[in-house]
């Protein structure tokens, strides 16, 4: 299962390239549709069996995010995405938060990362380079696959067996309201 959908993520990603001259933005857009696949694959392989990944998982998540929020804040007009950048902003932020107030006790030896990686600063890059047209559609649909992502994270994660298992669980809530506001936007749009 899982090599079909990286196959697919790498095709999107090749296509992608393909079509770079054009213009950058179906680039952008590909790229962050393999992004997506990619991540929710990782996330369903990873970080729902080991604490050892979701504890990057969960905090590179968040730390994507506040920064995602951050430039919708910055650059939408929308007054419903600016609602939604920053509900999701204050509750990563207190997720963030929490994660880290626990792992002394809880995973002591883990380190949290303090940068994106590859991907999700690609996927950052992407709304920063979006055309004022399609900021709010990029910032959408990225929001949609990112829950879609830490949805699969931390239910994956939920029920192991971890001091971090009720930080995933109390987390959940909060990523489905996101996921349902954007969503609803998106069908709006």
């Amino acid at each position: 299962m899982i090599r079909p959908l990286l196959a697919g993520a790498a095709c999107l990603a090749l296509l992608a390239a393909c079509n770079q001259e054009r213009s950058p933005e179906p680039v952008d857009k590909a790229q962050d549709m393999a992004a997506g696949a990619v991540g929710q694959t990782s996330a369903a392989t990873m970080g729902a069996n080991m604490q050892s990944a979701y504890i990057p998982g969960a905090a590179v998540g968040d730390m994507y995010e506040i920064a995602a929020a951050d430039i919708a804040l910055e650059r939408s007009q929308n007054a419903r995405i600016r609602e939604l950048a920053t509900m999701i902003k204050t509750d990563h932020t207190a997720a963030s938060n929490a994660l880290k107030a626990l792992l002394p006790q809880a995973a002591p030896d883990a380190t949290v990362p303090t940068d994106l990686d590859e991907r999700r600063q690609g996927l950052i890059d992407n709304l920063k380079s979006a055309s004022a047209e399609n900021f709010d559609a990029t910032w959408i649909d990225q929001q949609i696959a990112a829950h879609n992502e830490a949805l699969t994270l931390h239910r994956g994660f939920s029920n192991e067996d971890s001091p971090l298992a009720p930080h995933a669980r109390s987390v959940v809530p909060k990523i489905e309201a996101h996921l349902r506001a954007a969503e609803q936007i998106k069908a709006a749009m």
